[in-house]
């Protein structure tokens, strides 16, 4: 009797190890590479955050048919092969449906690739180089293009402000701030805006008085930034210091409070443009930031904010594909979902657009979303309509 109630006991946890086997295949498996250390890291772990708590809330309200979506998270050190052996394991070994990141457009170009080969969408939240969606039709991005966000923010400016010339700052060595000052070049063209000086530095420089100087005697109007904020901090502090009371126009890389954490009361007068704004007053953005201060106690920033909106993207993505439990099959249908998502959250009204290779052909899926221009006042952006 004793040997039989002892194999039914067997019996018993076999079953329940069948069933908790049964319950974790049946999760939703999603990859995350991430800059959660080194200089990138400010935006990183904000990224990491947003996803998070997108995923907690859709998992609270039922996950993807009764299943919960489980974020595998990866530091990517916001460095190329970092982001490659972080997709690799990913996408080969993890057996996620879909890749989110990296933080940085330059890992992007060397990791994507390998998520177009295996048939596993890559989903960019911080990512706006242009041409990155020209990877292939695996590759998605919720971020708007500097392209997009630059001209808009300098026309703003300029009419603000009455600009007519201007010096400008960049960083040389990054792909974002060399795409940055490119996209500003172009807009600087068209609206006819003059350049008085044009100054470089490099990632990890902290001494930014030299090319500030020449800027200042080189009297413009205003001072046109491509940062990320590391450097672009220090780069607003070290101009008031010097004298400088010209206002600066950026983009994305100026868009987070730890602006105001590095310049302090010296970060006023910094036009900044992208996606989001803490100041916009819409329901869905006011919930975000509510949540969000109640689970990490303080602000979000940007590239919380868009990551937090692309986890309930490619949540509506998921629940259209209907995952089965069979990894190829899954990938392939959410690909097929995905470009059909439409959503309003917390960056606005958002819907994707097919972008065009150097070839003609299709590609990749940009961004189609209304740029946000802000300007700081007393340590905040407020925005300019």
């Amino acid at each position: 009797m004793a040997d039989f109630k002892q194999v039914r006991s067997w019996a018993a946890l076999a079953v329940l190890g069948l069933v908790a086997a049964s319950a974790q295949a049946a999760d939703v498996k999603i990859g995350v590479a991430a800059a959660l250390t080194g200089g990138a890291a400010q935006y990183g772990q904000a990224i990491r955050q947003g996803f998070e708590l997108a995923a907690e809330q859709i998992n609270a309200a039922g996950g993807i048919h009764g299943d919960s979506i489980v974020l595998l998270v990866e530091d990517d050190q916001g460095k190329k092969d970092e982001a490659i052996n972080t997709f690799k394991k990913l996408i080969h070994k993890d057996k996620v449906l879909a890749v989110f990141g990296p933080t940085l457009s330059s890992s992007a170009s060397a990791a994507h690739p390998i998520a177009q080969q295996a048939k596993t969408v890559a989903f960019g939240t911080s990512l706006t180089v242009d041409g990155i969606t020209q990877v292939g039709d695996y590759v998605f991005r919720n971020s708007v293009t500097e392209a997009v966000v630059l001209p808009e923010t300098l026309r703003k400016a300029v009419a603000a402000t009455g600009t007519k010339k201007v010096a400008v700052i960049y960083g040389n060595d990054d792909v974002l701030t060399k795409n940055g000052y490119e996209n500003f070049k172009k807009a600087l063209d068209d609206q006819k805006i003059a350049i008085t000086t044009t100054e470089t530095y490099a990632k990890g420089d902290v001494d930014f008085k030299a090319q500030l100087t020449k800027i200042k005697a080189s009297e413009p109007d205003a001072i046109v930034i491509s940062t990320l904020i590391a450097e672009g901090g220090p780069i607003v502090a070290q101009a008031r210091q010097l004298g400088i009371t010209q206002p600066f126009i950026g983009g994305n890389g100026l868009n987070t409070p730890r602006l105001f954490e590095l310049a302090g009361e010296r970060s006023d007068n910094v036009w900044v443009g992208g996606p989001w704004s803490s100041s916009n007053d819409t329901p869905e953005n006011q919930q975000f930031i509510q949540s969000y201060q109640a689970k990490y106690g303080k602000q979000p920033d940007q590239f919380a904010a868009q990551a937090f909106d692309a986890m309930h993207i490619l949540a509506k993505g998921l629940q259209q594909a209907k995952p089965s439990g069979d990894v190829n099959k899954d990938r392939a249908a959410l690909r097929e979902a995905l470009p059909h998502v439409t959503h309003t959250g917390a960056t606005g009204a958002f819907r994707f657009q097919q972008a065009i290779d150097k070839r003609g052909k299709p590609a990749g899926f940009d961004a189609v979303q209304t740029p946000v221009v802000t300007l700081t006042q007393n340590q905040q952006y407020v925005v300019q309509k």
